[in-house]
């Protein structure tokens, strides 16, 4: 490729709105894997942390022991850990006073509930970021490819004989925003749909042993109180 069609010779010689299309567009993309990096490498540690928890809850530990180990661990725990301390602590707590059951069961539910809120956003940082970069990159890109193309005719209208040379480069530059659009976009769509899912999968584990959880407490708790009776 000649070097006044090179990507950097056409940059130098485009318009400075042109020019601030494509360095905002290389700032985007630039985030955009920023936070796809960023983002997988902490969905992936979040679901070791969900396995390991599980592993160590379903292999029938006592529950009390289990709860004194992550409380002693403190803010450290996240994901299924936080929903466990969360609930179990509620439960243990309104044990001692509530005697009905089912206030029990309510008040361990919604500390539950509030943990796993919690975590879901902490999951979902970011990602909108993604989905703004992929819906509005090709649209960025487009408006430098109009504006490039737009003052490439002016440029011609001033000039009696037009040839291929002299319309290429301006042309050329133009699509060079569309096709930054697009290479800033495509990854952003196909990494944030992939996230999402891995995103729900999660969630969907944190609210089916949510559910296994209560079930468990309220066979605890409907056993005190048939002992207290």
């Amino acid at each position: 490729m000649h070097a006044e069609i090179s990507f950097i010779g056409l940059f130098l010689q485009a318009s400075v709105l042109v020019k601030l299309v494509m360095l905002l567009l290389l700032a985007l993309s630039i985030a955009a894997w920023a936070v796809i990096f960023q983002r997988q490498r902490v969905l992936k540690h979040a679901e070791l942390i969900a396995k390991r928890f599980e592993d160590r809850f379903w292999s029938g530990v006592d529950l009390n022991q289990l709860y004194k180990e992550l409380s002693a661990r403190g803010e450290r725990n996240s994901g299924m850990e936080l929903m466990f301390t969360n609930g179990f602590r509620e439960y243990i707590r309104l044990s001692k006073s509530a005697t009905h059951a089912d206030a029990v069961m309510d008040g361990s539910y919604r500390a539950m509930r509030v943990a796993l809120s919690r975590e879901v956003d902490k999951l979902e940082m970011n990602l909108p970021l993604l989905a703004t970069v992929g819906s509005t990159s090709p649209y960025i890109g487009l408006f430098g490819t109009v504006w490039g193309i737009m003052n490439s005719f002016i440029a011609l209208g001033e000039v009696k004989n037009a040839t291929l040379t002299m319309v290429a480069p301006g042309i050329a530059e133009a699509l060079i925003a569309t096709a930054m659009g697009l290479f800033a976009a495509i990854p952003a769509v196909i990494f944030y749909n992939r996230l999402s899912t891995k995103v729900e999968k999660l969630e969907n584990s944190y609210a089916n042993f949510m559910d296994e959880f209560s079930a468990i407490l309220h066979r605890q708790a409907h056993s005190k109180t048939e002992r207290a009776q």
